[in-house]
């Protein structure tokens, strides 16, 4: 029986993109292999994991799959025929074959090499095509893979296993760009299969970004739940967050409440070419766990000589 994707990711068939976004980064973390280096199972959980949220977090697959289930492909899941995305919505691609460095021989092993050989997929994107002349061009090859939240925003290289049709095996040393987005895919020239010993083709990288424990991303913003106590919101002060580019001083106003947003400009992603995003601070007021009753009776003499009604402006 196909798994029901709504099952893996233990949200109902109603729920919002919201929770589907929450309920994929939680099950991402808890299985992901690195986490769970000696749980043989992880790995198989997490990609079972990632392929649901695949399907449930784009609108027209969803809706496909809620008709048809698991043979949602078939009725129109893929790429539709004569549709055009709209601006934004594409894949960005990008040509790095000048960032090759060393090939690696098919033993070579360790780093993220090992990480992402757990991940990638690789597929040809079908037979090759025909050119001007009537000569097949070399087919297209893709390549999957997910790499870690910090470095999808500061950029740096990775390495690709990659194994060819003809069973040829490599290691290919390339550069991730700097705030490279979920979805987006790169492009590395010539690097793809070749058809009857002719040239050989392109290769897509479409890249996945993990989530991070602390972090999300809304454009090139960044933002960030930051616990404070009771007199750091009270009282004001200064707490230390990190940042992309090491850790800085946040000034807390004096009276601030949970949920407030303070903002740190230029310490979001930073992209060639392009301003700086902010970092979002998310003010998240802590108390204890267990409070003695001399506690308790200060904050009860507190709220009486503060008379506070934060729900008044609640409506339907």
């Amino acid at each position: 029986m196909a798994e029901d994707y709504y099952q893996t990711l233990g949200v109902s068939r109603e729920a919002s993109a919201a929770e589907i976004e929450k309920a994929y980064s939680k099950l991402a973390r808890k299985y992901h292999p690195d986490v769970n280096p000696d749980d043989k199972t992880a790995k198989t959980k997490f990609q079972a994991v990632q392929a649901a949220y695949d399907v449930l977090k784009d609108a027209h697959k969803r809706e496909l799959y809620d008709r048809y289930g698991s043979a949602f492909e078939g009725a129109g899941g893929g790429p539709q025929p004569g549709r055009r995305a709209g601006r934004g919505t594409g894949p960005e691609e990008f040509d790095f074959t000048q960032f090759f460095g060393e090939r690696f021989g098919p033993d070579a092993s360790g780093g993220f090499a090992d990480m992402f050989n757990q991940y990638r997929r690789t597929r040809p994107a079908g037979p090759g095509r025909r050119g001007r002349a009537g000569r097949p061009q070399p087919p297209q090859a893709e390549h999957e893979v997910q790499i870690p939240f910090t470095l999808a925003v500061l950029g740096g290289e990775t390495h690709l296993e990659l194994r060819h049709t003809s069973g040829k095996q490599e290691t290919i040393a390339v550069k991730v760009p700097t705030g490279i987005e979920d979805g987006k895919k790169i492009r590395l020239r010539g690097q793809g299969e070749s058809l009857d010993g002719g040239p050989p083709g392109d290769l897509l990288i479409l890249v996945r970004v993990g989530p991070h424990p602390s972090f999300t991303r809304r454009g090139d913003h960044l933002h960030l739940r930051v616990p404070v106590t009771l007199r750091e919101a009270a009282e004001g002060g200064k707490v230390d967050v990190p940042t992309p580019r090491g850790t800085v001083t946040l000034r807390v106003p004096p009276g601030t409440s949970s949920g407030a947003k303070l903002r740190i400009k230029g310490h979001g992603v930073a992209r060639p070419g392009k301003p700086a995003g902010d970092l979002i601070a998310d003010i998240q007021i802590v108390l204890p766990q267990q409070l003695d009753a001399k506690s308790l009776e200060l904050i009860k003499q507190f709220d009486e000589r503060q008379p506070l009604d934060p729900r008044r402006d609640l409506k339907w």
